[in-house]
């Protein structure tokens, strides 16, 4: 039987901030139905990757091929990205947040927005301020704001971040129950032992390069 084709291709991608190379010609397949998480010190490149798959930040030369399309724009409805600040309206509750960014996805369900929001493990009819929220409320809001479209590709920067343990933990079973519906997910974090478990592959970044690749975190933490 022939393997399916690669979710995402990554050829020789270099990113250059001036005179710094933030990418060092990363190369590599990733297959679709699974969770990657990516580690590494900071300034390894991992946001900066993250956010090349997610076209939000151009390459200084390569290629991306996500889904076979070279243009981010052919895929874009079929990706879902949550960055590292929250990028939700203070000033709106959360249902009014959902609500907004649904409307540019073309749904005007309001009960498919609550059960979004149920997903996450808030109130939907938490009528106060995303401003006065949590962080750890905020991060599953954004967690929201990304599966809204029931995207097949998710890109996490630091899902996990100022979130308690409790929620944290139910955040990964949403996300590995994500993951078994065939979607695949990029989870940049520095907390991979919440993802032991659940990451089918644990993605080790240094200097802009991808130097290991495995299933094994107690080996690869051991061997940094």
């Amino acid at each position: 039987m022939t393997a399916p084709a690669p979710v995402i291709i990554v050829s020789n991608l270099i990113k250059q901030f001036g005179r710094f190379a933030a990418l060092r010609g990363v190369t590599a397949e990733f297959s679709g139905g699974k969770i990657f998480a990516i580690l590494g010190d900071n300034g390894a490149g991992k946001t900066t990757l993250l956010r090349t798959l997610a076209g939000l930040s151009q390459p200084s030369s390569g290629e991306v091929k996500i889904f076979g399309a070279k243009k981010f724009c052919d895929v874009c409805q079929q990706v879902g990205y949550m960055a590292h600040p929250s990028l939700l309206y203070d000033e709106m509750s959360g249902m009014e947040n959902l609500a907004y960014f649904a409307r540019l996805y073309g749904i005007t369900d309001i009960e498919y927005c609550a059960e979004v929001i149920r997903a996450v493990g808030l109130d939907p009819g938490l009528v106060r301020p995303v401003g006065q929220y949590s962080q750890g409320m905020r991060q599953r809001m954004s967690l929201a704001r990304a599966l809204l479209n029931d995207p097949k590709l998710l890109l996490l920067d630091e899902p996990f971040s100022n979130v308690d343990l409790h929620s944290a933990t139910e955040m990964v079973r949403l996300l590995a129950g994500t993951r078994d519906q065939g979607k695949t997910i990029f989870i940049v974090t520095h907390q991979a032992s919440l993802l032991e478990g659940a990451a089918d592959e644990f993605v080790w970044m240094e200097y802009g390069k991808i130097v290991e690749r495995t299933r094994d975190l107690k080996r690869l933490e051991a061997a940094r």
